[in-house]
């Protein structure tokens, strides 16, 4: 049988692994940190009828520019932004490809602070392009200085920023953005994938864009909107940055029945966001319990929290799954992540853990 070996692939992929967290299906899944909460029963209908309107028109190619769409994201961004500030792929994860096809690629380097989002090294290495991970500061918080520092000590083609940080949850304040920018010559991108679980009021990164056509700000679908199947990412940026990313796109690559789907989500956004105080409460609710139990939970303004003071994350961790929950171990020693569930899978979470480990000596 071949296998990868006997396959001419290129050197700088041998030896790779595929990004993926264990797919098991158990009562209680809280790995991932998709919206564990269903979509509306009445916002789900409209969305089928718009699917249902698109699938008559599927034997022609969709709206190459996704020009209904790109007008809808704008509308809820706000900040003054129009389509043309707007950019969607399949997933905020296939945006950050085409952003590092367009602006970085071989002999370009792309900054990163860890521990962040593990597909940021990995869509580097697809596009051929550097990972430099950088460092933060104590508690996973990263200080304007801290910051500019590496951007100053690395040069980097791009800077990736996570806003709040994944898998550590902790905010990111403007003032370092701001200080990565004008350290910085390159693209820098802020990825808010969670920025809607913020407190609110709770300023964005969009609001740092006028007069800084360098900055990207990439959101996505798949939290606050439960949209995570089907396939939603977009960014707000200069219009030429969108024109940049024309040129790697595929054609068509967002389908009719997704910009369907989307904008059909879009028309409910207040009923799609209605959970996000909910999911808010149940952060929190993991924040003080599992302080009480002796654990270390970070600060999140995201869906979920990252604990420390696990003795054995990995033994723990099965230990939960026998139990029908899953969890993350994102590979921080002594350290485990837990999405905010509903009151129910939150419930079943913290008294589960509650029995099976005893937290390690701080």
């Amino acid at each position: 049988m071949t296998s990868l070996d006997d396959l001419p692939l290129r050197p700088d992929l041998r030896g790779q692994t595929p990004y993926g967290a264990p797919q098991k299906i158990v009562p209680v899944a809280l790995n991932v940190n998709e919206n564990t909460h269903p979509i509306p029963e009445a916002v789900a209908h409209d969305i089928v009828a718009a699917l249902a309107q698109a699938i008559l028109t599927v034997n022609r190619y969709p709206d190459r520019e996704f020009t209904e769409l790109r007008e809808g994201l704008a509308r809820y961004l706000g900040h003054g932004l129009t389509a043309d500030n707007i950019w969607a792929a399949n997933g905020s994860n296939e945006v950050l490809q085409q952003v590092l096809q367009a602006f970085g690629g071989p002999g370009r380097t792309v900054l990163g602070f860890t521990p962040t989002y593990s597909m940021y090294p990995i869509l580097a290495a697809g596009t051929g392009t550097e990972w430099i991970p950088g460092q933060r500061d104590a508690d996973y918080e990263l200080s304007p200085q801290t910051a500019a520092e590496w951007v100053q000590r690395t040069n980097p083609d791009l800077v990736f920023l996570c806003a709040p940080n994944n898998p550590t949850g902790t905010p990111l304040p403007l003032d370092t953005i701001e200080a990565v920018y004008n350290a910085s010559t390159g693209i820098v991108v802020v990825d808010e994938a969670y920025a809607e679980f913020a407190p609110v009021g709770a300023p964005s990164a969009l609001s740092l864009l006028p007069g800084r056509p360098r900055l990207l700000v990439s959101r996505t679908m798949s939290k606050a909107f439960a949209f995570a199947g089907a396939r939603v990412g977009y960014l707000a940026a200069d219009p030429a940055v969108t024109d940049a990313l024309r040129l790697v796109r595929l054609p068509y690559h967002l389908s009719a029945l997704t910009q369907a789907a989307a904008n059909a989500a879009l028309a409910h956004s207040a009923e799609m966001l209605a959970m996000v105080d909910e999911i808010r409460g149940q952060r929190d609710r993991l924040v003080a319990e599992l302080t009480m139990l002796g654990y270390t939970p970070y600060r999140s303004w995201s869906n979920f929290v990252l604990f420390g003071g696990v003795t054995d994350p990995h033994s723990t961790f099965n230990a939960l799954l026998e139990e029908g929950i899953l969890i993350r171990d994102v590979g921080i020693p002594n350290h485990l992540r837990v999405t905010a569930g509903t009151e129910a899978e939150t419930t079943a979470f913290l008294e589960a853990i509650a029995r099976l480990d005893t937290p390690e000596a701080q």
